[in-house]
């Protein structure tokens, strides 16, 4: 599997074919229906058709963040600063709500401009105007840990980015962000803030959308992972192995474990970063199980962790055992991270259909789709081309089987 080949992950994607602009109506946007077998299309209201009424659909409740923040320097010129996750403190909620200086892991754009110093920013906040100030420490691999401060304390770092930073859009959407991105690129369930991308997946659900479900008895559950910028990183190497996988965190309240374990063998989740965090998930109840997890200890699974293990435990017993241990250790919540890599022969364990959009060429997240519907995926991106959907972050969507 490591010798997978980006080139057989490639398709002609024209550029008009790239969303730029979501559907008026989210739920109005396009659905690509995929059995195992046949590829047909509908309306994403219509979703609640397709889906067996005893299943469990699963949400990433992750919100984004104004992550682009941008210094306008007396010369002229701008450096943009794109937060990416936090350093000190590193817990997402304490940084975003803490009144004191806080570090985060950073890109800087045009950092030529930024040659020593401290750059500042003018913000209104609640009729007032005040300052945000931006250091540079050190360089953290190509990003740069910076010091944010701002002279304010009642003001939480979460409350000054909202103020001044902007929506961050994917590089593909070429164009600047909107006010009506502020809405259009986050869920109608986002809740917890942390994300630097939307888990665009969940873009096309409405209220009555659920309400349908509910009508079905389909039941849904939430988890969060904050998606990273990394999600848009090129595989720019020629074989899979050379490539090293993004890292995201994840946070799973027990309450949802027992549910993932009530319907086991029936879940759906929305979108790959929900696919990835059920899947991680079962390899740390593997852990679990061998009495090899400490949740103490920085929880991480590894890029290659599934594919180093010819485990055949079953979903039940892996979620039973970190359920056990959670129970044990007094734990209501599961936080950790994962950079595991879904790629063709990848036995999945946890899931039973895919909510997604439509990804990108030659990426991570297109050979998470291969691995799931296999050689097909060829099938199905053929007919969203030669049917005209629309693609990527604010594109139309598709509903796979196998």
């Amino acid at each position: 599997m490591r010798d997978i080949e980006l080139k057989d992950y490639d398709y002609d994607l024209p550029e008009e074919r790239i969303a730029q602009y979501p559907v008026k109506e989210r739920d109005n946007s396009r659905i690509l229906l995929y059995d195992g077998n046949e590829v047909t299309s509908d309306i994403f209201k219509n979703i609640y058709k397709y889906i067996p009424s005893d299943s469990l659909l699963v949400f990433n409740n992750t919100r984004v963040i104004r992550a682009r923040i941008l210094f306008h320097k007396d010369t002229g010129s701008t450096v943009e600063v794109f937060c990416l996750e936090p350093l000190l403190p590193s817990e997402y909620e304490l940084s975003l709500s803490s009144g004191q200086p806080v570090e985060w892991k950073c890109i800087i754009g045009n950092l030529k401009k930024w040659k020593s110093g401290k750059i500042k920013n003018q913000f209104g906040y609640m009729g007032d105007s005040y300052e945000l100030t931006a250091e540079k420490i050190i360089p953290e691999g190509e990003a740069w840990r910076i010091r944010f401060s701002w002279n304010n304390p009642e003001i939480s770092f979460g409350e000054v980015i909202e103020a001044t930073g902007h929506i961050p859009l994917p590089p593909y959407i070429n164009r600047q962000d909107e006010e009506n991105d502020n809405k259009r690129y986050q869920t109608i369930y986002s809740s917890v803030n942390g994300s630097v991308a939307a888990p665009t997946a969940g873009l096309h659900f409405t209220n009555e959308v659920f309400e349908r479900f509910a009508e079905r008895g389909i039941k849904k559950t939430e988890l969060t992972l904050h998606v990273g910028a990394g999600t848009f990183q090129p595989v720019r190497t020629k074989k899979i192995s050379d490539h090293e996988m993004h890292c995201e965190h994840f946070f799973v309240p027990k309450k949802t474990i027992e549910i993932l374990l009530e319907q086991h063998g029936r879940l759906i989740p929305v979108g790959t970063t929900s696919v990835r965090t059920l899947e991680s998930l079962y390899w740390l109840g593997v852990r679990a199980l061998n009495h090899s997890l400490n949740l103490e200890t920085d929880l991480t699974v590894g890029q290659w962790e599934p594919y180093e293990s010819d485990c055949k435990v079953s979903s039940q017993e892996s979620l039973a055992a970190l359920s056990d241990l959670m129970k044990k250790n007094n734990r209501t919540f599961l936080t950790a991270s994962t950079k595991i890599m879904i790629i063709p022969g990848y036995d999945f364990r946890m899931i039973s259909g895919l909510i997604t959009n439509f990804h990108q060429p030659r990426s991570t997240l297109l050979l998470l789709i291969s691995a799931w519907v296999g050689k097909n995926w060829k099938k199905i991106y053929r007919y969203a081309l030669e049917n005209d959907f629309r693609f990527l972050s604010y594109g139309d969507s598709s509903l796979l089987f196998r």
